[in-house]
């Protein structure tokens, strides 16, 4: 069998400077001069220090709702045929037809699945699309997906509660490949937790990553303006994307009005490296998340970047990672909604001691790369 030199991996609504896709699991394999990485995705810049072995190739322009999603199939299956890879990393359950038939028609093809959410859960629950359409849909993805189980060379799970959630995976075929950080090349990761301002200067607060209701952009909005009764110049930076038009509308009629937020994206695509700029010049990293099926149990990306990055955390109580954000001292438990109901909160969260055994080196990227090279290396 011929040596593994091509790798492909593949989503199409994942901008192609993606965290897990291009970041963690791109970057990793790139690490070998021997492998050549093709990452094909959303458009979004190249990143300026991507490694020469490591490139990009454009499946979408458009929005998600566009027709681009099925010019997006064709590029795709182009790609296949043109990059001849012997590995492809799929990060989106819409491209698994097309990959059971590239394996089929050659010996020697593998490919894996990275289970990045639970799709048909989030189909059924969200309240993206109308109901008569749910159920249909959430089906169809769910029995792709068990298709496409049955014949990919291993399951990777984004969240350890998914090895309980979906039907498809067995222990032996699957590993669990966290959203840890994966700090950029050169950057120095804090070893310890900035100190909080004074009550008399600015606290900046942070909400990033995706923006949207069930993600608690509203509460994050609410926390900040009533906190500002305590502390008179709590100013809230949100970045990220939003895909929801009326989500953003009425944010940006907030924000218009509001001098202490700002936003940062929103209807455009925003470079990680500019999310961590923001994570390392905040004081406070929010987590507001709304209680929902389709979070309930996960971690937030965010979190292990906080994390990684020394950032006070404010978490609600009773969600999962409560008890990371508890046993590493990295935050504080308070409620979103109705917000601040203790009028001594700046009194408890300046006297709080935040990471003092440093920032969390659980956090990072270095604990899951050596998986994805096992299952790598067993391919060869």
């Amino acid at each position: 069998m011929p040596p593994l030199t091509s790798v492909l991996l593949a989503s199409v609504l994942k901008p192609l400077d993606d965290t897990r896709m291009f970041g963690k699991f791109g970057r990793t394999l790139a690490s070998r001069p021997e492998l050549t990485v093709h990452v094909a995705g959303r458009r979004a810049p190249r990143p300026d220090n991507a490694p020469a072995n490591l490139h990009t190739h454009e499946l979408l322009a458009g929005s998600r709702l566009s027709l681009g999603r099925l010019v997006a199939q064709w590029r795709y299956w182009r790609l296949l045929k043109t990059l001849k890879p012997r590995l492809v990393i799929v990060h989106a359950p819409e491209l698994l037809p097309l990959t059971l038939l590239w394996r089929s028609l050659g010996p020697g093809r593998h490919f894996l699945y990275d289970v990045r959410e639970n799709y048909a859960l989030n189909i059924l629950t969200q309240q993206v699309y109308p109901g008569w359409l749910r159920r249909t849909l959430a089906g169809l993805v769910r029995r792709i997906e068990t298709t496409a189980a049955r014949r990919a060379a291993q399951i990777i799970l984004a969240e350890r509660s998914y090895a309980d959630e979906l039907p498809f995976t067995t222990e032996e075929h699957t590993v669990i490949l966290e959203n840890k950080y994966q700090p950029q090349p050169g950057e120095s990761v804090p070893t310890q937790a900035r100190a909080l301002p004074e009550p008399s200067e600015p606290l900046r607060l942070l909400y990033s990553g995706t923006i949207s209701k069930l993600n608690g952009v509203f509460e994050a909005i609410g926390f900040t303006q009533k906190l500002r009764e305590q502390w008179p110049a709590a100013h809230l930076t949100i970045i990220g994307f939003c895909q929801q038009p009326e989500v953003l509308a009425h944010l940006q009629a907030i924000v218009a009005a509001d001098p202490g937020i700002t936003l940062i994206g929103g209807a455009e695509l925003v470079p990680h490296a500019r999310i961590v700029a923001e994570i390392q010049r905040s004081h406070l990293g929010l987590l507001p998340y709304q209680r929902h099926p389709s979070s309930a149990r996960c971690m937030p990306t965010k979190l292990f970047e906080y994390l990684a990055n020394g950032l006070p955390i404010l978490t609600p109580p009773a969600a999962l990672w409560t008890e990371v954000v508890e046993a590493q001292q990295a935050g504080m438990i308070v409620r979103f909604r109705p917000p601040l109901e203790n009028s001594n909160f700046v009194e408890r969260l300046r006297a709080r001691v935040f990471y003092p055994h440093g920032a969390s080196k659980d956090a990072l990227w270095t604990s899951e790369a050596p998986k994805l090279w096992h299952i790598v290396d067993s391919l060869v």
